[in-house]
């Protein structure tokens, strides 16, 4: 958990769907904002791209496109690479801390139901046999960071917007 910023202007965002809206938080830098960015990778379209350095996740449209969303990453010593499929899509999950992460913050909670208040955000897409997800978060400021203990965070509007995109099956690279 990060200490949330001393004040912020609440606001909310339009509900996907037939949910209820969700608070926003501080606005983040514009750069990490949602946006249709040119691509020119080799990736294929549909395929996500997670540029760890630059903490971006592209999804590759094709046409020398991507959709380029802003994300947290691991912080040192706990960012990844190497290729994954999403092996499954929940909304609203709960969350279960692994132990090695009970071992380094044994502060937090054993369990916690899905809600605004759960770090997995609003959705979360599993990648391959990993305990790692691309998620939301209910930190949206530590979106552009190297924050996580692997995991991929997403502001819940982004996160959302891009499992509506994506199937299970969809490869996932990591960089």
């Amino acid at each position: 958990y990060q200490s949330e910023p001393q004040s912020y202007e609440p606001r909310s965002y339009e509900p996907s769907s037939q949910e209820a809206a969700i608070p926003a938080r501080p606005d983040i830098d514009p750069r990490f904002m949602k946006q249709m960015v040119q691509y020119n990778g080799r990736e294929t379209p549909g395929t996500i791209v997670i540029d760890t350095p630059t903490k971006y996740l592209y999804l590759v449209q094709g046409d020398g496109q991507a959709m380029r969303y802003g994300i947290g990453v691991g912080k040192p010593g706990f960012q990844w690479a190497g290729v994954k499929s999403i092996t499954m899509k929940k909304e609203w999950p709960s969350w279960t801390p692994p132990a090695e992460m009970l071992k380094r913050r044994p502060d937090l909670p054993r369990f916690m139901e899905g809600g605004p208040d759960n770090p997995l955000g609003a959705r979360a897409l599993y990648l391959g046999s990993t305990l790692y997800r691309i998620h939301g978060s209910n930190e949206p400021w530590t979106i552009g960071t190297a924050v996580s203990s692997g995991c991929i965070r997403m502001r819940n509007e982004d996160v959302i917007d891009l499992y509506q995109r994506v199937k299970v099956g969809t490869r996932v690279v990591v960089i």
